[in-house]
């Protein structure tokens, strides 16, 4: 898989985590600044499973529920798929087309997103070539299937463990807000009661002065 950003000056410190690189299945934890693209070469008829999971949020008190904009592009320039202000997506399409299809990330908020992305590509292959044995079709079948299988699995896995990694950071974010927002309450309701103090001594003294007049 190749990647193609806009913000060179980003290219080194912007790929963050290379999850897993197996077999047509990639996974990459990456930060967008603006435009994110990325090219995997597909061949014809094969089943292509992506996901994607904005992480979190360059600032620490920035919160949004904006997302990030996906467009998926075959050999042609052709427009597979479009996706607008998503926080997550998983889907699948199969190519009609063998080539390069581009997959590129829009962030059109004013903060760098950390966005994890994954990426399968594979379809049921089995070679009959040497086989006399008519048994050996369905084994090989059976086979390719249990791989798919177990590679769907793994790519299901990982787009959770992406959205849970989202949600701590975000619960985390809400805890110190929250922490934030009670140690200043109660330094102010400190201060009050202080000048509550201080104005009703200043008046009780005065008072007293004005009744020994």
């Amino acid at each position: 898989m190749m990647r193609n950003g806009l913000s060179e000056g980003w290219i080194a410190v912007t790929i963050l985590v290379l999850a897993w690189s197996v077999n047509g299945a990639y996974g990459i934890r990456f930060v967008i600044e603006k435009e994110e693209c990325f090219s995997h070469k597909v061949e014809m008829g094969e089943t292509v499973h992506y996901s994607f999971v904005v992480i979190k949020s360059e600032g620490d008190w920035h919160y949004s529920e904006d997302g990030v904009d996906l467009v998926v592009k075959g050999p042609s320039g052709e427009q597979i798929h479009d996706l607008r202000d998503k926080i997550s997506e998983k889907s699948e399409f199969t190519s009609h087309h063998e080539g390069i299809y581009r997959f590129c990330f829009t962030n059109k908020s004013p903060y760098h997103e950390t966005v994890d992305f994954d990426l399968h590509a594979a379809h049921f292959v089995y070679h009959d070539e040497h086989a006399k044995d008519e048994h050996f079709k369905p084994l090989f079948e059976h086979i390719g299937k249990l791989e798919e299988a177990l590679y769907n699995i793994q790519f299901e896995q990982h787009w959770l463990e992406a959205q849970t990694d989202r949600q701590a950071i975000v619960n985390e974010g809400m805890s110190k807000r929250a922490m934030y927002k009670a140690l200043f309450e109660s330094s102010a309701l400190i201060c009050v009661s202080f000048l509550q103090v201080f104005l009703l001594k200043h008046l009780f003294e005065r008072k007293l002065g004005q009744s020994r007049v």
